[in-house]
């Protein structure tokens, strides 16, 4: 009965499912999953869940994303990355200026054409699959959000960017639209996501970090289910209105309109609600109270659990 957070440090090469399932066998956890994908070719900040927390894993799929990429400039690939093919090639005669006036023109609401190689779906097949095969599927663009694009280095036919942005966003295709806005192209080279909402990568742990750990240290580094739910509104319920919500009953809650995270005494996280004209209904409930104020316990009798 593991239930908790790992903010895992994919390496490079590894898919995001496999590694979901390492992280899973070394907790030996019956429930598992990650809160968004990651190429092999990506690193970085890969949640994972375990237990009661992956009914709020969905919380970070909306959430905005940063990320620092490396553009290779003066090539184009047919995936818009380092796996696919060379399309074209055009000598890189970029002014520090013309790349700060370019990026410029990427930040806020910007349209992406979603990319053959990604898993949108088109009459029940993901688009990869019809780009795999030879088949080009049309696709309609989508507005996306770039809420901050910055250069942090630029040498030669080499540009480091850090971006954060909305959901839907294919750095891919950012990087292939930055190139051929400079009139050189460009693919995405390297790719690390760095934060999702309030997570950070620099909190994370790296997976051969976690094979050298025991079973206590590593239940340790689980950090609560609520841990997922960022900045979203707080509600504290007295012990009886916690009970009622349990029950599947409504509660009066004097709370502004929309989801909030649901908490009885002492902090200890019920799941999420949904605020409506001063009342609040459940959503997604806990199984058991495992939020932040009980999760010590929690994890010392997951670990004699095991030992034992």
């Amino acid at each position: 009965m593991v239930s908790g957070v790992l903010l895992l440090d994919k390496p490079l090469g590894l898919s995001s499912n496999l590694a979901l399932q390492q992280v899973r066998r070394l907790y030996s956890a019956a429930k598992a999953g990650h809160t968004g994908t990651l190429d092999p070719l990506a690193t970085g900040l890969l949640p994972v869940c375990f237990g009661e927390a992956t009914k709020f894993s969905h919380a970070l799929l909306d959430a905005d994303k940063t990320y620092q990429a490396t553009i290779k400039l003066g090539v184009t690939t047919t995936t818009g990355d380092a796996e696919g093919e060379v399309t074209a090639q055009s000598p890189v005669a970029v002014s520090p200026q013309q790349m700060v006036a370019v990026l410029a023109c990427f930040s806020g609401v910007i349209e992406q054409m979603p990319p053959m190689h990604s898993a949108l779906k088109h009459q029940g097949r993901p688009l990869y699959a019809y780009a795999r095969a030879g088949v080009a599927v049309e696709r309609t663009a989508r507005q996306v959000t770039v809420h901050d694009l910055h250069c942090d280095s630029f040498a030669g036919d080499l540009l480091g960017i850090t971006v954060r942005v909305s959901k839907g966003t294919y750095i891919r295709v950012l990087a292939d639209d930055i190139g051929a806005a400079l009139g050189c192209g460009g693919y995405l080279l390297a790719l690390r996501r760095t934060a999702i909402d309030g997570l950070r990568v620099d909190d994370a742990v790296t997976l051969e970090h976690l094979k050298n750990l025991d079973v206590g240290e590593r239940d340790r580094l689980l950090a609560p289910c609520d841990s997922l739910l960022g900045e979203m509104p707080e509600c504290i319920l007295d012990e009886a209105s916690a009970v009622r919500l349990q029950q599947g009953l409504n509660v009066p809650v004097p709370v502004q309109d929309g989801l909030v995270r649901l908490y009885a005494p002492q902090r200890r996280f019920l799941g999420l609600g949904v605020a409506r004209a001063g009342t609040v209904a459940p959503k997604r409930l806990l199984a058991a109270g495992d939020g932040r104020g009980q999760m010590q316990e929690l994890l010392e009798e997951t670990a004699r659990s095991r030992v034992e």
